[in-house]
């Protein structure tokens, strides 16, 4: 049976986020920080806040958090609109995750068990299931490289985010203060080439990002992606077996469709 294209996610052209404030990158010339390539300035202050935050996530033996994702595409014409998918997430380390995700365009829930990675729509009634790796960090990259599979915001479930958030980036700062669903966060801005980040983190309490938007800037269109999240769970003790896929008597088996490539690096 051919395989149903509504197990496909978002794709790639669409995963990216928000003009990452190039108007105040002037600003960090006044500043002082690391110097990284071509003269650009790396706050040490905003390095700490980042490093400070997912050390703290990396460090949760289970979390859950509500999220809205605003996901900018390209019509034919030119346009950029905006896609709106609402997320809730679960991670449990070292090995399991759940996302029910609902939109627009997408109706779709995620689970990993530690052993096998699956996707369920419920409104077409159809699920994919696939062999997984051991591990958070393995499994979200074989979802991404061999799926094509992106989740919203993974960036931030690696235990090990923050090298992965620093690797190359040469402009740092600490745009200034901003409140987010009533949280007064720092909001800091990062670039590397090809990408700019956002990420606002509480300014007290626990560290926890309360908006993470990310801008592809090596295409003119500069798309982006945009992930507010709200109503965080730290350790909420919740049992291995919402981790686990059951499938519906009405469901139906299919096949992920394969990743296409162009000859090209895909990511």
């Amino acid at each position: 049976m051919k395989p149903s294209p509504v197990l496909k996610c978002v794709t790639r052209t669409a995963r990216t986020a928000l003009t990452a404030l190039l108007a105040v990158a002037a600003l960090a010339t006044t500043r002082a920080g690391e110097v990284g390539s071509a003269g650009l300035t790396v706050d040490p202050a905003a390095k700490q806040i980042l490093k400070n935050m997912c050390d703290y996530l990396g460090g949760l033996d289970q979390f859950s958090v509500d999220t809205q994702n605003t996901i900018q595409d390209l019509l034919e014409g030119g346009q950029k609109i905006d896609i709106d998918v609402s997320a809730k997430a679960l991670v449990s380390r070292p090995n399991k995750i759940r996302a029910d995700r609902k939109g627009e365009l997408i109706d779709q829930s995620f689970y990993y068990d530690g052993k096998t990675l699956t996707l369920y729509n419920p409104s077409d009634k159809v699920y994919a299931t696939v062999p997984a790796p051991a591990t958070i960090e393995g499994t979200l990259d074989y979802a991404r490289d061999t799926l094509d599979l992106i989740i919203p915001a993974s960036d931030l479930v690696y235990t090990n985010s923050f090298p992965l958030l620093m690797q190359d980036v040469n402009f740092a700062m600490v745009v200034g203060k901003a409140v987010i669903d009533g949280v007064k966060c720092h909001h800091l801005l990062f670039s590397r080439p090809g990408v700019d980040f956002q990420v606002w983190v509480a300014e007290t309490g626990d560290p926890l990002p309360h908006k993470y938007v990310v801008t592809d800037t090596s295409l003119r269109t500069q798309l982006s992606m945009t992930t507010v999240m709200r109503d965080w769970k730290v350790n909420p003790g919740v049992p291995d077996s919402r981790f686990n896929f059951e499938a519906p008597k009405d469901a139906m088996a299919i096949a992920f469709l394969p990743l296409i490539t162009t000859g090209t690096a895909n990511r």
